[in-house]
């Protein structure tokens, strides 16, 4: 089960070149349920993750399946996407309360956005959690902000709502 809290930032952290990071890849198969291929530095991933459940604490919820691909197998599957490729450089950000925050810092078309995904052991772990001062907005439950809608898009436009 993979229980998240999705946040907009209100500032950067400064020095993102010390955190540890990932230059992920990604693209979509199908979106309700979500398959989804992930290329993240050099490890190739697909994804199966069930429709999302929602409660009344702004946390998302899904089972989420993950299964090693070849290079091989990546870039053939890689083809066959719907839509958009999104890339993104995620930053691992310790927090003080020992969560880690993982800030994506999108590119290409999505330039500009940027937003902190929380995970958390259970609901109870998702319920007391405080988000630092610079976070921002909770936007667990804004589809806008999920990475499957995102690669439906063809620029920021949906964001200037």
């Amino acid at each position: 089960m993979e229980i998240e809290k999705k946040f907009k930032i209100n500032a950067l952290p400064d020095h993102l070149e010390q955190y540890q990071k990932k230059e992920i890849e990604q693209g979509y198969l199908c979106t309700s349920p979500v398959v989804r291929i992930r290329k993240s530095n050099e490890h190739y991933i697909l994804t199966y993750k069930s429709n999302y459940a929602e409660d009344g604490d702004n946390v998302r919820m899904c089972e989420e399946v993950e299964l090693s691909l070849t290079e091989k197998g990546y870039l053939h599957l890689r083809e066959k996407v719907d839509n958009h490729l999104i890339s993104k450089t995620r930053y691992l950000v310790p927090l003080p309360d020992g969560h880690t925050g993982e800030l994506d810092v999108f590119h290409g078309r999505l330039q500009g956005l940027y937003f902190i995904e929380v995970e958390f052991i259970d609901e109870k772990d998702a319920a007391c959690f405080v988000p630092p001062e610079w976070f921002g907005e909770n936007v667990s439950r804004d589809e806008r902000y999920t990475n499957s809608f995102l690669s439906q898009c063809d620029n920021l436009e949906v964001f200037s709502l």
